[in-house]
C-alpha cells in the first residue's frame, strides 16, 4: 500500500493516526500574464517546444521566466510527483513563480537541458492532454533523469495555454513503459 505525500508548507497538526502529511496550498492570486510569442502558443507543437526550451541552458544562463509564465493560465499549477521510497509518494504543488523562486537557482547554477523523446495527445474539442516523455541532464554534474510531463492544455479560440504541469522521474520502482519510449 502506497502513502501519499503532500508537500507545500508546514501543517499546524495531523492527526495521530495519520501516516501521510497532507498540506494545503495558499490560495493562488491571479497575476497578470506576460504576453506570449506568436509561435510559442498557437499550437499544442509550439507551447510544448516553448516549455522545453524555456527551462534549458548553461550554467550562468539566466532563463526567460517571463516567458514560462506566458504559457501558463493565472492560476496555473506546476506539480512535481516523487517520494523516496514507492511506499512513500508525495506531490508538491507549485505556481510558476514557486518554481521559478526553487528551481530557477538550481538551473542557473549547474545548467539543465530537457528535451522531448515522445509525445502522445489526446484532445477533445479545445482541450488537450499530453504524455511528453523527457531526458534531463544537469550540465555542471552530467546528472541524468528520464520521466514522464503531463499537460493539461486549453485553447481559448486565440491560443494554447498549459492549466497544469505534472511530472514524476524514473526512480525505485518506477521505470517508463515502453509505449512511452520512442
Amino acid at each position: 500500500m502506497r502513502l501519499l505525500l503532500t508537500v507545500v508548507l508546514a501543517v499546524s497538526s495531523v492527526p495521530a493516526f495519520a501516516q501521510a502529511k497532507v498540506e494545503r496550498p495558499p490560495h493562488p492570486v491571479a497575476t497578470p500574464v506576460p504576453a506570449a510569442k506568436a509561435e510559442d502558443v498557437k499550437s499544442i507543437d509550439g507551447i510544448i517546444a516553448a516549455l522545453y526550451d524555456v527551462i534549458s541552458g548553461p550554467p550562468g544562463q539566466a532563463r526567460d521566466w517571463n516567458r514560462m509564465r506566458s504559457l501558463f493560465i493565472p492560476g496555473g499549477r506546476m506539480m512535481a510527483v516523487g517520494g523516496k521510497t514507492r511506499d512513500v509518494v508525495g506531490i508538491r504543488l507549485l505556481t510558476v513563480n514557486d518554481y521559478v523562486a526553487s528551481s530557477g537557482p538550481i538551473l542557473l547554477e549547474k545548467g539543465f537541458h530537457e528535451r522531448e523523446l515522445k509525445r502522445t495527445v489526446e484532445q477533445f474539442g479545445d482541450i488537450a492532454h499530453v504524455w511528453s516523455t523527457y531526458e534531463g541532464v544537469t550540465e555542471k554534474d552530467k546528472h541524468r533523469m528520464r520521466g514522464i510531463n503531463t499537460l493539461q492544455l486549453m485553447f481559448d479560440g486565440q491560443r494554447w495555454w498549459i492549466v497544469s504541469l505534472m511530472w514524476e522521474a524514473e526512480g525505485e520502482g518506477v521505470a517508463l513503459p515502453a509505449k512511452y519510449l520512442p
